[in-house]
C-alpha cells in the first residue's frame, strides 16, 4: 500500500478526465495511489459519434457498455489502475437532467437509497484507506442530479466510514483526513469568453455574461490548484478517448484553449474538510492535497 492515497468519485465516465484528468495522472506518476470510483456508465449521454447512434437509450441503450470500454481507454492513458463501479456493474444507471424520463426511473442513481450507495463506497474507503477523497460540490458542479448525489454519497460515506460500530463487515473504520469538491473559478471562466470574444466567437459560451456565470465557483472560494501542466498533453489525450462524449475542439474546451496552454493543466478544487496546509501558491492556494497530510497509517 503506497504511503499517500488519493480518492476521486465521479458521476459517469469523462467526468474524472475533464476535472480531475490532470491531477491523476501526476499523482499516479509521483507514486500515489489513485483510485477512482465512477458512479454511473452515463447511459443517457447525448451521442457525439454518428456511427454510435444506435446505442443510444432510446434504442439499443447500449451506450454504457460503450462508455465503459472508453473510461478503461482513459485511465490506460492516465496510468490509474485502480478503478471501479460504485456496487456493481449497472448496479445504478445514469439519471439524466431533472425532469427527463430517465429521472424518474426507479434505478437511477438520483433515487438510489443514500445509506446503500453510501455503504457501498465505504467499503471501498475501508479497503483502499484513502488520506484525501475528492468529488463535485453540494451543487453538482452544475446541477446534474448524478454530480449532486455523487456529492450526497461520498460525504456520507466518509462519515460512516469513520464510526467504529458501523458494518465492521465492510472493512475496519477508516478516517479520511481531508476532503475536496472540484471547483472552476468564474474568474477563469470570465477570462476565457473575453478571449473567445476577441478571437471573434459569438456564440455558446463566448455569448454567455462573463459577470452573472451560470457555472462556476466564486474565485474567493477556491483554496487549492495543483498544477499538472506538464501532463496537459496526457489529460487531452485521456479525453480524447471518451469520443462519444467530448470534441475537444468545441464547447468548453474551445473556451479553455483561449485561456493558454497551462489551463487545464492546472486543476482547482476547495476543501470541505480537513485543514489547509502551505507551501501556498502566489494566490494564497495550497498547491497540494496532500499537504498537512500523515502519510503512515
Amino acid at each position: 500500500m503506497a504511503d499517500r492515497r488519493l480518492l476521486i468519485v465521479h458521476a459517469h465516465p469523462d467526468d474524472e478526465t475533464i476535472t480531475t484528468g490532470a491531477l491523476m495522472a501526476g499523482y499516479v506518476r509521483d507514486g500515489v495511489q489513485v483510485t477512482l470510483v465512477t458512479c454511473t456508465l452515463g447511459e443517457e449521454g447525448e451521442i457525439l459519434l454518428e456511427d454510435a447512434q444506435h446505442l443510444a437509450a432510446d434504442q439499443e441503450d447500449r451506450l454504457g457498455e460503450h462508455r465503459y470500454e472508453e473510461l478503461a481507454a482513459s485511465m490506460r492513458v492516465l496510468g490509474v489502475t485502480d478503478w471501479r463501479l460504485l456496487g456493481a456493474p449497472h448496479k445504478y444507471r445514469d439519471s439524466g437532467m431533472m425532469g427527463t424520463d430517465s429521472n424518474n426511473r426507479d434505478d437511477c442513481f438520483w433515487r438510489a437509497d443514500l445509506l446503500e450507495a453510501a455503504s457501498d463506497l465505504v467499503a471501498v474507503i475501508r479497503e483502499v484507506r484513502p488520506q484525501v477523497a475528492v468529488t463535485y460540490d453540494d451543487f453538482g458542479g452544475y446541477g446534474h442530479p448524478d454530480h449532486i448525489q455523487a456529492h450526497r454519497v461520498l460525504m456520507y460515506a466518509v462519515s460512516l466510514a469513520a464510526v467504529p460500530s458501523f458494518r465492521l463487515d465492510l472493512g475496519e473504520p477508516w478516517k479520511v483526513s481531508k476532503v475536496y469538491w472540484t471547483a472552476l473559478p468564474k474568474g477563469m471562466l470570465r477570462d476565457g469568453i473575453r478571449a473567445l470574444r476577441e478571437a471573434g466567437e459569438d456564440t455558446g459560451f463566448a455569448a454567455m455574461d462573463p459577470d452573472n456565470l451560470p457555472i462556476g465557483t466564486e474565485d474567493e472560494l477556491v483554496t487549492t490548484s495543483v498544477d499538472f501542466s506538464d501532463l496537459l498533453d496526457t489529460k487531452m489525450e485521456a479525453l480524447a478517448q471518451h469520443a462519444s462524449q467530448v470534441q475537444t475542439d468545441g464547447g468548453f474546451f474551445a473556451l479553455s484553449n483561449n485561456l493558454g496552454t497551462k489551463a487545464m493543466g492546472v486543476e482547482h478544487f476547495r476543501i470541505a474538510a480537513g485543514q489547509l496546509a502551505g507551501p501556498f501558491d502566489e494566490q494564497g492556494r495550497e498547491c497540494d492535497l496532500f499537504n498537512g497530510v500523515t502519510r503512515s497509517e
